[in-house]
Formats: structure tokens, C-alpha cells, sequence
């Protein structure tokens, strides 16, 4: 398995990609799984599954069979989950990945082939159409069918909403609630990322990253990768080394990194429960909070530690797990 570790400059141009691409021919002729994120700011209010309700016939008149919708947010809570979502994508011989994106002032609908990975595309350049609002992209995209015979002909006439909690289950079984061993011993290997980068390209589409310009991504770059290094200095007190590249994993234990931080960003509830945790005694359960957790490469285990400590401040979620490394491996605290 790769990381998706990205340098300034490669992740800079990742976020400042305009859609650019063609409509693949697999859009005419093959299963396409529809990702949804929606700004709850947006006006009128809506549910992601009321915007997916709201696109699903324009998507079918272009000529798409949508067998599927998902929140983006809850595909890319975790690169495990991720890649689990991917599996079953691969299982049921999906060609295409549709995103609906949609902001306060802007409705953006991509479409690209499925990378048949945990990746699930290989680029941000897209082929897509934007509009002022929901009834101008709908409008626009659904065009996209006139002069053009679908080889999809059986397609459901409603928007779905499958789950996939079998898939999640495998991920669930890997994260424990503890401190990895042997910190001391080898090296913690951490990546240079923006916001949510473990999740790769997928994050581009998100509503509160969609159409970010490049300078503003290297601006959080460079003030993040600063913020993790004075709190490296004062709480962590092993080997550490910067990863600026995707690398095997085979190449990172050759040179003695054995453990990567990494990042994940969502809804508190959601993310607790992707980690077999009980979120029922939150106060705000879709409070948005980063939480950081290590991923042990020789025994693909995920350490989340002793005690729960993601924040809404990536510095005080990431500082809170660094001091918590240094605790007993004692039964969770919520």
C-alpha cells in the first residue's frame, strides 16, 4: 500500500486542478457510485441525500445509471475506510465516480473513471460543470444527454442509499484503543499534508476545500508543517522523519520507520464510530474535529490511544496525542 504523501509544490497544483478532463466513455456504459457533499450553509437548506434526490434524474438523463450515493465525508474519514469503500465499489464492477459538490454560492458535478483502488481516481482533472445554484447544474449536466445514446438502460428511477457497515467492520477491528510499543526503537515517519491529505484526491471535491487557490493551500501548508514541528520539540521526544513523497511501505521499514502519524478530519461521532467507539455521550455529535492517530506499517495495526482527544484545533488534538503517548496503556477514557 502507498501513501499519499504530498510535498508543498505537488499538493499546491493537487488543489488548484480545474476540471480539465472528458467525460469517459464508462459513463455511458457502466455502474457509476455518486459522492455527495454539501455545505449545511447552503441555502436552501438540505440533506446531502435531498441534494442526491435532487440530482439523481438529471444524472440518469445524461445518460449515467447512479447505482449508489454516499457523503464524501464519511468515505474519506479515514484511509482505511477508504480503501474499504473501494473494495466494495470493485465488487460490485463500478466504472465511474460521480461528485456532487455543492457551496453557498456554487454547484459543481465531476465525473471521472474509478481508479478500482483505495485512490479511487487517479487525477483531479475531471470533466465537470459548475452553476450559480442547484437548478443550473442539474440543468447543465443533465444536457449532457441530447444527441448521445446510453448503452444504461436498466437504471433505478430513485436515488439509493446502501451501506457498506460490512466493509467498515474490517476497519473497525484494526484500531485500538492504546499506545504502540517501541517508539523509542524506530522511527515515526510524518507526513507534509494539507487538509484531510490521507484521503488524496478525493478530499479536492470536498465543499470546504472545492476551489481553493493554490497560494491559500500553501499558506495552511507552511503554517501547519511549522505548528507540527514546535510541538514535536516539546512532546515528542524520538526519531521523527518528514515524508514528502508516496513511498511502498517496504521502503519506509527499510529505513526504519515503522510507525506514520496521520491525520483524519470529520464529524466527531462519525469518526469515533469508524474506531469502534461509543460516541453516545457527546455533546455536539457532529462537531467537526481532527483526531490523530499511529499506524503501526509491520502489523497494519492503527493506535488511537488510551484516551480520546480530538478537538476541533488540529494543534490541540495533535499536542493532547502526543502527551497521551507518554500514558500507560490504561482502559479507554471517552
Amino acid at each position: 500500500m502507498k501513501y499519499l504523501f504530498f510535498f508543498f509544490g505537488l499538493f499546491g497544483v493537487l488543489f488548484s486542478s480545474f476540471s480539465q478532463g472528458t467525460l469517459p466513455e464508462t459513463f455511458f456504459d457502466g455502474k457509476s457510485v455518486v459522492m455527495v457533499s454539501n455545505d449545511p450553509g447552503a441555502r436552501p437548506a438540505l440533506t446531502w441525500q435531498q441534494l442526491a434526490d435532487s440530482v439523481h434524474l438529471a444524472l440518469v438523463k445524461a445518460g449515467a445509471d447512479p447505482v449508489a450515493y454516499f457523503e464524501l465525508e464519511q468515505v474519506t474519514l479515514s484511509e482505511e475506510i477508504q480503501a474499504d469503500y473501494a473494495k466494495a465499489f470493485l465488487q460490485r464492477q463500478v466504472k465511474n465516480i460521480i461528485f456532487v459538490t455543492r457551496k453557498k454560492s456554487e454547484v459543481s458535478i465531476h465525473v471521472g473513471p474509478f481508479s478500482g483502488d483505495g485512490k479511487m481516481i487517479n487525477s483531479t482533472a475531471l470533466f465537470g460543470i459548475s452553476g450559480i445554484d442547484l437548478p443550473e447544474a442539474v440543468e447543465q449536466f443533465a444536457g449532457l444527454g441530447t444527441g448521445r445514446k446510453s448503452k444504461n438502460l436498466l437504471v433505478i428511477d430513485v436515488a439509493e442509499f446502501p451501506s457498506i457497515s460490512t466493509q467498515e467492520a474490517v476497519s473497525t477491528l484494526r484500531f485500538l484503543p492504546r499506545n504502540p510499543l517501541n517508539l523509542e526503537i524506530f522511527k515515526l515517519g510524518i507526513p507534509i499534508e494539507g487538509s484531510s491529505a490521507q484521503s488524496g484526491f478525493l478530499s479536492y471535491f470536498k465543499y470546504d476545500l472545492y476551489g481553493k487557490t493554490q497560494a491559500t493551500i500553501l499558506a495552511e501548508q507552511e503554517a501547519q508543517k511549522s505548528g507540527i514541528e514546535q510541538i514535536l520539540e516539546q512532546e515528542y521526544p524520538y526519531q521523527t522523519e518528514w515524508l514528502t513523497e508516496a513511498k511502498p511501505d517496504q521502503e519506509l521499514l527499510n529505513n526504519k520507520i515503522q510507525f506514520v502519524l496521520v491525520k483524519v478530519e470529520g464529524r466527531e461521532a462519525d469518526l469515533m464510530k469508524s474506531m469502534g467507539l461509543e460516541p453516545s455521550s457527546l455533546a455536539d455529535p457532529s462537531r467537526i474535529v481532527v483526531k490523530y492517530y499511529i499506524k503501526f506499517l509491520v502489523r497494519d495495526e492503527l493506535y488511537i490511544g488510551p484516551v480520546w482527544d480530538a478537538d476541533p484545533d488540529w494543534r490541540k488534538a495533535l499536542r493532547d496525542f502526543m502527551q497521551n503517548l507518554k500514558k500507560l496503556n490504561l482502559p479507554e477514557e471517552v
